[in-house]
């Protein structure tokens, strides 16, 4: 009875007691590794002094709360508390340090991630005695110093439209009104559309085949939610259309210098080549590995582009060839202005991607190749696009998404860099203004786009194009600018988030 009393007495003088992760009383030893691009391993060692803090302050919250037979609340002395709900604390003091001391170590370490910290709780052992060890791995920012932003070389093109331009656009519009042909010789040429048998042949290891035999089965699997698809060990596809280009794709796998592979290919022919898929490939299944590409040729078709007669020109509402060239010719002109502020808009980039140097994270690339490809892929079929067509251009932005999602990836560290020195942001007004006009384009009401980008989580990347549009400005404020001469070219806006779900 005598202990209780003393345990009570106890339990009362540390009410008023809270420690705080700054006034622990000893301090956590914290390691950081370099281990890749962007990425670290911070290794944290929490001392047992601290532990035994924690655990005092869980007991005291439980003491404050726990009814225990025999005891009125808050009344319990801790050895009983330890007894009932010794697990269930040790779990939660186990889990409270290890989210304290991983922010603790990012704040002192003055690391600025970009994703939560990868630490694997249920491998962690709170300990008896003595310190709790542990660390995870965390993607930070890149560091890096900007080049001189100003006095910048920029040249201004002064653009014409040509003849010659005129020409490509008509030959582009004949180009999607064309008709896929057989080809009479049989022999495969380069842009041709090759009409095959595919068999696909993933090399698997030995426990993705077991995996694989389980699943089949119907046997239970651990983490399967987690774990990365297994493809099939071998695919086969009847009458895949692959289209005879240097960077295509047969059925979902991309393979380098397809157009050598096949060219001079007749009907009846089979072609085999073994592809090592790039680990930044947008479809984690095939990320990594080797597969063997087997091409049973059946049938070969070149692209006859339409006629220029009546019909053609009918379907832009045009009587006579040049009356669609004076349309066009037009159309052109009024792209003009845009294309040289643009155009000098991409000098200022490029200046800034050429003499700004970093690495990036391989998984954070794929992530973001992925990311625009499904992108591209809704944009194109909300278009109106017929299918063969949507396959087409994919095939092409598969082949580039790497590329382009390091491009934006790099883009977007620099400017984030470049609005913090120029001190460049955007008020509430500014963001308004533009969406206003996105919404006059759309026909939609200004207040309603604005509620449907918050919904879909567009609306922080309208916020950030909006700085990095302000920054460009500011840029070009101070820029060398000279004059230069230049051919109109088709115009390639950097889309707005809204603008991008017009498409």
């Amino acid at each position: 009875m005598a202990e209780e009393k003393q345990d009570a007495k106890a339990s009362e003088q540390e009410e008023g007691t809270q420690t705080t992760p700054e006034s622990r009383t000893a301090k956590n030893t914290v390691v950081v590794e370099e281990i890749g691009p962007c990425k670290k391993r911070v290794s944290v060692e929490i001392p047992e002094e601290t532990i035994k803090e924690m655990a005092d302050e869980q007991y005291r919250e439980l003491r404050r709360e726990a009814v225990l037979p025999g005891f009125r609340k808050g009344r319990a002395p801790r050895r009983l508390l330890e007894k009932r709900f010794g697990k269930e604390t040790k779990d939660s003091v186990k889990l409270k340090l290890l989210a304290e001391a991983s922010e603790a170590a990012m704040k002192s370490q003055k690391l600025d991630a970009l994703t939560d910290p990868e630490i694997d709780y249920e491998h962690i052992e709170l300990p008896e005695t003595g310190p709790m060890k542990f660390s995870f791995e965390i993607e930070v920012r890149p560091e890096f110093e900007l080049p001189a932003l100003e006095g910048i070389p920029v040249t201004k093109p002064e653009v014409e439209v040509t003849e010659a331009q005129i020409d490509r656009e008509i030959e582009q519009l004949q180009r999607w009104s064309g008709v896929w042909t057989p080809r009479e010789d049989g022999v495969v040429q380069k842009d041709d559309q090759v009409v095959a048998d595919v068999r696909l042949r993933v090399e698997l290891t030995e426990e993705e085949k077991a995996r694989q035999a389980a699943i089949a089965e119907g046997k239970p699997q651990e983490n399967e939610a987690q774990q990365t698809p297994i493809p099939e060990a071998e695919t086969k596809l009847d009458n895949a259309e692959i289209f005879v280009r240097p960077n295509g794709f047969v059925g979902p796998i991309p393979v380098e210098k397809l157009d050598e592979l096949l060219v001079g290919v007749k009907a009846g022919e089979k072609k085999t080549a073994t592809v090592e898929v790039p680990q930044t490939f947008f479809r984690a299944e095939y990320q990594g590995r080797k597969v063997e590409v087997e091409i049973d040729v059946k049938d070969i078709k070149f692209l006859k582009l339409a006629e220029l007669d009546e019909n053609f020109l009918q379907r832009f509402s045009v009587e006579k060839v040049d009356d669609l060239r004076d349309r066009i010719r037009e159309n052109l002109q009024a792209r003009v202005e845009s294309q040289v502020q643009s155009e000098m808009s991409d000098q200022i980039y490029r200046y800034l991607l050429d003499n700004t140097k970093f690495e990036l994270p391989m998984d954070i690339v794929a992530r973001q190749a992925g990311n625009i490809l499904q992108r591209q892929y809704i944009n194109l079929l909300s278009r109106g696009l017929s299918r063969q067509q949507v396959d087409e251009q994919m095939e092409q932005l598969r082949a580039g998404s790497e590329e382009q999602a390091k491009e934006q990836l790099r883009t977007f560290f620099i400017m984030d860099k470049v609005a913090e020195k120029l001190d460049v942001d955007v008020t509430e007004e500014e963001i308004n203004g533009h969406i206003a006009r996105v919404a006059i384009q759309r026909g939609q009401r200004p207040e309603k786009l604005k509620e449907q980008m918050e919904r879909d989580g567009s609306l922080a990347q309208f916020r950030l194009e909006v700085r990095q549009s302000k920054c460009i400005s500011k840029l070009l404020e101070s820029a060398n600018i000279a004059g230069g001469e230049g051919e109109a070219k088709p115009e390639k806006p950097k889309k707005s988030a809204a603008e991008s779900k017009e498409d």
